[in-house]
C-alpha cells in the first residue's frame, strides 16, 4: 500500500538530500536555477487504491479542467497501487499489480521541438538515478528502458497530446517500475526484475515516489535549464547541443554506446537491422552503425534490443 504523498514532502526530500548531492558536483547558481525549474514537478498528486490506466485518466481530467474553464496545473501526478489494463509501447500488455511504482506525469510544455525531443531521456534518467539511490546498479537503455543486470526492472512512455478546449499542449510520462512486486508473466520471467527480487526486501513505496518526483524535477530543471542556457548563448550560427548538462549526465547512466543491437521500429515484432551504437546525437537520437553496410543512421524513434 502506498501512503498518501504531498508535494510538500517532496520539496522537503529535495531540500535535505537533493541538493546538498547535486552541490558536490555543480556549481550552486545551477543547482538553484535547476530546480526552480522543476519546480512544478508533484504539484497536485491524486492517489488510487487501483485504475485501469492512468494515461487515459490524465487526458481526461485536463479536458475535464479546461471544461470548467481552468488550465491543467503543470506537474500534476497519478499515482495508482495498482493497473488492471497496463499498456506500454505499441499497446502492449503491462503488468502492473500491487507492489509496484505505478504513475503519469503530466507536465505542460513550454520547449521548443528540439528541446521536447529530450524528455523521454530525462525521463529515463530520472527512474535510473531513482533506483540507483537505493543501492541498484541500473543503467539505461536507449531511450528509457531501466535495467539490472540485463533485465528490465522499469519503462517510461511519453506522449504529446494537445488539450481539445485550450489547445494546450502537455507532455505525459508514464512510468511502471517494479519495487516490490514479485510474480511475473511465464514469458516475462527471464527478462524482467524488481527491487525487491534484488535487494531481499520491501522499499517502502512512499519515500520511492516522492525519491523518484525529486529526481523528475531535477532532470526535468536540467532540460529547461539547457534550453535557456542554448538560447542566452545563441549567436545566429546555431546552439551546441553538444554540450547540454542533461545529455552528460544521462550518457553516465546508459550502457547503449558500444553496443551491438537489433534496431526496429517494434523491434520485438519486427527488427530491422542488427548495428552497433556508437553514440547519442546532440538532439537525443541514436548514432548507429550497420553491422552489414557499415553505413551510419540516426534514429529519433524505434527501440534497440542487445545482441551481446
Amino acid at each position: 500500500m502506498i501512503e498518501p504523498l504531498s508535494f510538500q514532502a517532496v520539496q522537503q526530500l529535495i531540500s535535505a538530500e537533493e541538493i546538498p548531492a547535486r552541490l558536490r558536483h555543480y556549481p550552486v547558481e545551477v543547482v538553484e536555477a535547476v530546480y526552480r525549474y522543476g519546480a512544478p514537478v508533484g504539484s497536485t498528486i491524486q492517489h488510487l487504491p487501483q485504475a485501469e490506466r492512468l494515461m487515459p485518466l490524465a487526458r481526461q481530467r485536463i479536458n475535464e479542467a479546461e471544461t470548467r474553464g481552468h488550465s491543467c496545473p503543470s506537474g500534476m501526478v497519478f499515482l495508482a497501487e495498482e493497473l488492471t489494463a497496463g499498456r506500454g509501447r505499441f499497446q502492449r500488455s503491462w503488468h502492473a499489480p500491487v507492489g509496484g511504482l505505478w504513475l503519469t506525469l503530466v507536465m505542460a510544455n513550454t520547449l521548443l521541438p528540439e528541446s521536447m525531443r529530450l524528455y523521454p531521456l530525462a525521463a529515463g534518467m530520472a527512474c535510473c538515478e531513482a533506483i540507483r539511490s537505493y543501492g541498484l546498479e541500473a543503467w539505461i537503455k536507449w531511450v528509457n528502458d531501466v535495467q539490472v543486470a540485463g533485465r528490465k526492472i522499469c519503462g517510461v512512455l511519453c506522449e504529446s497530446f494537445t488539450s481539445s478546449l485550450f489547445a494546450e499542449e502537455y507532455v505525459l510520462i508514464g512510468v511502471g517500475l517494479n519495487v516490490n512486486n514479485l510474480a511475473f508473466p511465464a514469458e516475462l520471467g527471464a527478462t524482467a526484475v524488481s527491487m525487491k527480487e534484488i535487494l531481499g526486501r520491501d522499499t517502502e513505496l512512499a519515500d520511492f515516489a516522492a525519491r523518484l518526483l525529486a529526481k523528475f524535477s531535477w532532470s526535468f530543471g536540467l532540460l529547461c535549464h539547457d534550453e535557456a542556457q542554448r538560447l542566452a548563448a545563441d549567436d545566429g550560427s546555431g546552439a551546441n547541443l553538444s554540450e547540454s548538462l542533461l545529455l552528460g549526465a544521462w550518457r553516465q547512466l546508459s550502457d547503449s554506446v558500444g553496443r551491438k543491437v537489433w534496431f526496429g521500429f517494434d523491434v520485438q515484432r519486427e527488427p530491422q537491422y542488427r548495428a552497433e551504437v556508437l553514440g547519442i546525437s546532440p538532439d537525443g537520437g541514436l548514432i548507429l552503425r550497420h553491422l552489414e553496410s557499415g553505413a551510419e543512421v540516426v534514429e529519433y524513434s524505434g527501440e534497440i534490443l542487445y545482441l551481446d
